[in-house]
């Protein structure tokens, strides 16, 4: 092959260009190229690049072909004929005797698109290094949190940050099966249900403005008047229970890649797990302070509540009242119905004591047939008002499986009134009330007797 044929089929683009830069020769690979024709000789290298690189080519690269006749690896982009541009990598050598340029230009296309991928890649990577350190971090912050609501609010800032969404937040289903928010923004709230139907699904789903327009238009109208592009929904459950949803919303359109929904997925795993253990150490909490059989509180329940009491009305200077209450011949029910009917009373009268009292007002078992309810702030006139509105309710018939049953209880009522009284300790104020209750077993049972602590000092 002669040198004619290697210059003009060489792998690479070949220029020769005169000191002033005017193209001399350029072979078909570079004519090829950039869509040039033979045309091109005469004219000034320059005026085949675009702006950047012909500034660059003027003020460094001649320069430096000057100061040391040669540039290796100049990275430039020359404009084709279509106006598109091709990025190329440039060795020129400039001969000392006649100042003619040789060029060799090396089209850097897929190099680029190379070096832009790898890019692209790790910035992906550092992004999923950092969301991956939120899910870390975040651990330790739902380990510390005491309710649901503590949660939602944590999971709503750790997803807005690690999806970099302009909004999350955290519903929850209530027990009239709503979806309500616990934790976050949602912008949404009034227009429509964040997640429609999508609402029911066991996976992540996410949806652009441009799909719900045909899917769920009423959806699509909403975030549009909210800016909204696209908004993301991934559920929170505990095996096939439902927990709730955590809705991410975007206000730019973006990308959801598999790296997205498996990181949502873990961030949802994580929530809900957090959730459900939450529901056990509440149980645990609620059957360690409560009476397994009537739900009211137990013993342990009422010792720190009337301690607490008994502080708060020293404190405040304010009256208090014990109630004590025993169902009149409880034996002889357990006997003629049986012990599950006898339980069936307790527990219907446990409920009816519970409405009987004032809201804030403590309610515990105390015994087998012994109920106490704790009612702070309340004087004598209260006290006696509280008690007949429980000896009125708990006389309403009770239907068990073998028959009808007419209950009654008899109570007795030990008050404490700080600016008279010495302060009590809560063991001597729930004597005083069992006495009190035993009072009035003695004048006929289903009646109150009230007793001031001063006068039993």
């Amino acid at each position: 092959m002669s040198a004619d044929s290697w210059f003009d089929l060489a792998p690479c683009g070949l220029v020769a260009t005169s000191p002033d830069g005017t193209v001399l020769e350029a072979n078909s690979t570079f004519l090829e190229w950039t869509g040039q024709s033979r045309e091109i000789i005469g004219t000034p290298f320059a005026d085949l690049l675009d702006p950047g690189s012909r500034l660059f080519y003027e003020t460094r690269h001649v320069q430096s072909l000057h100061l040391q006749g040669r540039v290796d690896e100049a990275a430039l982009t020359i404009r084709r004929t279509d106006g598109h541009g091709i990025p190329v990598l440039v060795n020129s050598l400039r001969d000392a005797a006649t100042g003619v340029v040789r060029t060799a230009v090396f089209n850097a296309t897929e190099r680029i698109r190379y070096e832009r991928d790898l890019v692209h890649a790790r910035r992906a990577a550092e992004s999923s290094e950092a969301r991956v350190r939120v899910l870390q971090e975040v651990s330790s912050t739902f380990g510390l949190t005491a309710s649901a609501e503590d949660v939602a609010h944590a999971f709503a800032d750790v997803a807005r940050t690690a999806f970099s969404a302009r909004e999350a937040a955290v519903l929850l289903w209530d027990d009239e099966g709503d979806l309500v928010l616990a934790g976050g923004v949602n912008p949404l709230a009034g227009r429509v249900p964040p997640v429609v139907t999508l609402r029911n699904t066991p996976r992540v789903v996410a949806v652009t403005e441009k799909a719900a327009q045909t899917q769920f238009p009423e959806l699509a109208a909403a975030m549009r008047e909210t800016r909204l592009e696209a908004l993301s929904v991934t559920p929170l459950l505990d095996e096939s229970d439902r927990l709730g949803v955590l809705v991410c919303f975007f206000g730019r359109d973006r990308e959801f890649d598999d790296q997205f929904y498996d990181l949502q997925q873990a961030l949802g795993r994580q929530a809900s797990q957090t959730l459900v253990r939450l529901r056990y150490q509440r149980r645990l909490a609620f059957l360690a302070l409560h009476d397994q059989l009537t739900g009211v509180g137990n013993r342990q329940l009422l010792e720190q509540s009337l301690d607490d009491a008994i502080r708060t009305a020293w404190n405040e200077r304010t009256p208090l009242a014990v109630l004590f209450l025993d169902v009149d011949d409880f034996k002889g029910i357990n006997d003629r119905f049986g012990h599950a009917a006898g339980d069936m009373v307790l527990t219907e009268l446990a409920a009816r004591l519970m409405h009987g009292v004032r809201a804030g007002d403590v309610v515990g078992r105390i015994g087998g047939d012994e109920f106490v309810a704790i009612c702070a702030d309340a004087d004598q006139e209260a006290a006696e008002a509280i008690a007949e509105r429980i000896l009125a309710m708990t006389q309403d018939p009770i239907t068990v499986d073998s028959g009808l049953i007419s209950p009654s209880v008899s109570v007795g009522v030990s008050l404490y009134r700080p600016q008279e009284d010495p302060r009590p300790d809560p063991e001597h104020l729930l004597v005083r009330a069992d006495g009190a209750m035993y009072e009035s077993k003695g004048a006929g049972k289903n009646r109150v007797t009230i007793e001031r602590l001063v006068d039993l000092l």
